[in-house]
């Protein structure tokens, strides 16, 4: 969900423009006690836009900040809504990027000061399944991965498995559906990636030889997405370009399915 606070009462006019062309938003205007409220909502994992000073934002969530992997995006607006500031979880939450959708929605100018700014973002689905596991069920858990992490399809670069995924029709006819090539990738390749998972899953090795087949190929197909979209050739996973990808959804999963999304940078 996305909660936008406002505080004034042009600040509530620029709120219900927002909320107006997102996607399950709410407007809370002056909630009270401000500081509980809002640490409440932050807690819950809701996705904030405020429309107020950066420092009342900052003295309010202070005490309830986790760490930029848990931690959900905020985003900070100016009332007249010249500015739209991505406050935290910039890279692994989302905000920058979520700030660049925002501000075209107001014709707003993003502020973004953290590194990669510059840089093109790449974003790859990785998933795994049970043979034979209904297109509906990948569907569903794509896209309720994608809406979670306020991303498009038209943002998504592919979709991508293990190798021995290469046959699963669920998966085959989900990419074409979607408009994306369908990745995969064999165990050795998927292994070079193997420090940057959330989890490792012992029993998934003794099956498929990687500790987990979702991260694995997500964080895998946007290295070799970003580097394609820079035109390099002869690619190797060297260590500079390797910490250029990154997990911004760990592992969800339903009963026959996983998914993940990771993002790399391309120049």
């Amino acid at each position: 969900m996305i909660r936008v606070i406002s505080l004034t009462d042009k600040g509530q006019a620029l709120g219900k423009r927002l909320v107006a062309q997102l996607n399950d938003a709410l407007l809370s205007h002056k909630p009270q006690p401000f500081s509980q409220q809002v640490q409440t909502y932050f807690t819950a994992g809701e996705r904030l836009i405020f429309i107020c000073a950066t420092g009342i934002v900052m003295r309010s969530l202070a005490p309830v900040l986790a760490d930029k992997y848990t931690d959900p995006a905020v985003l900070v607006l100016d009332e007249n809504g010249r500015f739209v500031i991505p406050l935290l979880s910039g890279h692994e939450g989302g905000a920058n990027d979520w700030a660049l959708q925002v501000s075209k929605l107001i014709n707003a100018e993003p502020v973004i000061t953290t590194a990669n700014a510059y840089l093109h973002p790449i974003y790859s689905v990785g998933m795994g399944c049970e043979r034979n596991c209904p297109e509906a069920e990948l569907e569903g858990l794509f896209m309720q991965s994608l809406q979670q992490q306020g991303l498009s399809i038209k943002q998504i670069s592919c979709l991508s498995s293990i190798d021995i995924k290469a046959d699963e029709q669920g998966l085959i006819s989900l990419a074409a559906k979607l408009g994306i090539p369908f990745l995969t990738w064999n165990k050795q390749q998927l292994s070079t990636v193997e420090e940057q998972l959330s989890t490792r899953s012992t029993y998934v090795h003794s099956i498929v030889g990687v500790y987990g087949v979702a991260e694995s190929a997500a964080l895998y197909s946007a290295l070799q997405c970003a580097a394609a979209y820079s035109k390099q050739t002869d690619i190797t996973l060297e260590t500079s370009l390797v910490e250029q990808a990154e997990l911004v959804m760990n592992k969800q999963k339903t009963a026959k399915a996983t998914c993940a999304i990771a993002r790399a940078y391309a120049s």
